[in-house]
């Protein structure tokens, strides 16, 4: 280790924490835990190991400095971002470039030199009179093809005991990983608190030095702008898989099982309050991961993993008669984090949750109380509609017996879906890889929810769920997708969803449930053991093999009337939406030539389904032509 980094650490850490730094020897990291501590200026430098006293410690100070209060459940505790402070700040979150680089006008970036002078000018001295807390994680299973080695320093212990119970503890990876500068890291600081929470909200910065694979991020603690191996750090592996061949994707990770006590593995990508975990989580499956997978090419077939082991999700809506499997996670005894929810007399409330609320408690506003109003003059919920829930993967009672099998498990299909009310069909399977990937991932739409800040109800440009995400220009990721399957020996299959289309008189035309039989039918069509409809958009489900499945699934009977309504081809909505989606891409000098060649070739089909048959197709007549 260089002198300069030598002389801060052992100068700034205890004997005992600046052993268990100076035993990875790895010269990157000493460098950036030393210009941290020069930056910051911490009181006091704590390294966690992976050692349960350490992990037992970052705990015990979340509850001893506040930041997180005890429920009564055995283990639970409470946190609260502000009123100010409820969503990842997309307006904030920023890449820092290079002179010369661009991602395209899609991101959202500044230049490095300008960028990198703010944040560390808002990140000095930010730790003085407080502690430094020092982590390591693997994304992904440990010692496997997927890890990648992560560190973060922080100065919230809410964040670090957040990172407990969402990724796999690496500070033996890093022993192993010796010198090796082929590691994440971040670097974040909530600022000056007031009641605990990030005070000067106003400053915050979420910056992604994507040439050095460094986060920062400061006045926050929402665990979206501050958990840096969610979001942040997927910005940084999907350039990391550009460069090396592979996927770095937005998706959960579930096996569906099928006959004979077959188990089937799906990926699936959706924007936030698409139904993305209550997909993952469905009663009867088995859950791998429910936000992000690294996918590869091994051996012929895609196989994929979970980069984390733990759920931060969203809490509105879950209670027992929809979601059992996170209820009772939610309800016994052992470590979980609510944040943004109501308490009251230690018991905790959120929207949805099936049970009668109180009229006063504490909330992400403070002392709360029935008719409380906001500075606009609206009405204060009692739990925010981005309230969330954190818990270890294992505390659930369907977790896959492969979910941190080093060599991932093998991808049957990829689904895609969003937030639609007039457009798409409840299922369907794309022609082929291409088409799946240019009219479902690429094409993909969802109206904008209170999981990121700004206004809700618009339909936003969602591409594979990842385009919030995107570090590399969305032509180049298309490209990336459309050739990840070349000399491949087993194809998954790509089908889009939507739990959201809405009749004439604007309700919902499926359950919630519904999307146990679309699963279940997905899972056939992988092995081929159903037929499918030919239809202008895709591959669409028989009536019958639908009512079967119901019937099985649900015990529930589907009529004729509710599959022609629901799997009827609305011509004039895709055609407009073709339109939209193609303009976008033609803005992209990078898109590949055959994402339009796709996209003519489905108008061509629309438009002679049209000619044939008129405005709206209804299954049947598909089958009779």
């Amino acid at each position: 280790m260089p002198k300069n980094f030598e002389k801060t650490l052992l100068k700034r850490l205890s004997k005992e924490n600046a052993d268990k730094l100076l035993a990875l020897p790895n010269e990157k990291l000493h460098k950036f835990v030393a210009e941290a501590i020069e930056l910051c200026n911490p009181d006091s430098v704590f390294v966690c190991s992976d050692s349960p006293e350490d992990i037992g410690y970052i705990r015990r100070r979340a509850i001893e400095l506040g930041e997180e209060k005890n429920l009564n459940v055995e283990g639970h505790t409470y946190h609260f971002d502000g009123p100010n402070d409820q969503g990842r700040d997309k307006e904030q979150t920023k890449y820092l470039l290079p002179k010369g680089m661009q991602l395209g006008e899609e991101l959202n970036t500044l230049g490095k030199k300008e960028g990198l002078a703010e944040i560390r000018g808002l990140l000095k001295d930010t730790m003085r009179g407080r502690e430094m807390l020092v982590r390591f994680f693997s994304l992904g299973p440990i010692n496997s093809p997927f890890s990648i080695p992560a560190a973060q320093i922080t100065d919230s212990a809410y964040v670090a005991h957040s990172e407990d119970l969402l990724y796999r503890s690496g500070y033996e990876q890093f022993k192993r990983i010796g010198n090796s500068p082929d590691f994440f890291r971040v670097l974040h600081s909530a600022g000056e608190l007031e009641n605990f929470v990030s005070k000067n909200w106003e400053k915050k910065r979420i910056y992604i030095d994507i040439e050095d694979e460094l986060v920062y991020s400061v006045n926050t603690q929402y665990a979206g702008n501050t958990v840096g191996f969610k979001k942040l750090s997927l910005r940084l592996a999907i350039r990391k898989a550009l460069r090396e061949g592979w996927l770095s994707e937005h998706m959960f990770i579930m096996g569906v099982h099928g006959p004979a006590g077959r188990t089937t593995y799906f990926t699936g990508a959706f924007p936030s309050f698409c139904g993305k975990t209550s997909s993952a989580m469905v009663q009867g499956e088995t859950i791998v991961g429910d936000d992000l997978a690294y996918l590869r090419r091994i051996n012929g077939e895609v196989r994929t993993v979970n980069v984390e082991s733990g759920v931060f999700g969203i809490i509105q809506d879950i209670n027992p008669k929809d979601d059992p499997l996170i209820i009772k996670a939610l309800t016994t005894p052992g470590e979980v984090i609510l944040s943004n929810i109501l308490v009251k007399d230690g018991v905790p409330y959120w929207t949805g949750d099936g049970k009668e609320h109180p009229d006063s408690g504490v909330n992400f506003t403070g002392n709360w109380f029935r008719g409380k109003k906001d500075k606009s003059g609206a009405d204060i919920p009692p739990s925010h509609k981005n309230a969330r829930y954190t818990i270890r993967l294992s505390a659930l009672p369907n977790l896959d017996p492969r979910a941190d099998d080093p060599e991932g498990v093998p991808v049957g299909g990829i689904i895609y879906g969003g937030r639609d009310s007039d457009t798409c069909v409840p299922v369907q399977e794309s022609f082929n890889w291409s088409h799946g990937v240019v009219t479902i991932g690429a094409s993909l739409e969802s109206e904008t929810t209170a999981a990121t800040l700004g206004k809700e109800g618009v339909r936003a440009f969602q591409p594979m769920s990842n385009l919030d995400f995107l570090s590399i220009p969305i032509g180049v990721y298309i490209r990336q997708h459309l050739e990840f399957t070349l000399g491949l020996l087993k194809m998954p299959k790509i089908f889009g969803v939507n739990y959201f289309l809405k009749g004439k008189d604007g309700k919902f035309l499926n359950d919630k449930k519904d999307k146990y039989v679309w699963l279940k039918w997905m899972e056939r069509r992988v092995h081929g053991e159903v037929d499918a409809i030919t239809a202008p958009t895709g591959l669409l489900p028989y009536y019958q093999d639908l009512k079967e499945l119901f019937k099985q699934v649900l015990d529930k009977e589907y009529t004729p009337e509710q599959y022609e309504i629901q799997f009827t081809t609305r011509i004039p909505e895709n055609l407009r939406k073709l339109e939209r989606i193609e303009a976008i891409y033609r803005k992209d000098v990078n898109t590949p030539k055959a994402v339009f060649d796709v996209m003519e070739e489905q108008r061509q089909r629309l438009q002679a389904a049209k000619a044939q048959f008129g405005e709206y197709v209804s299954p049947l007549v598909l089958i009779k032509k």
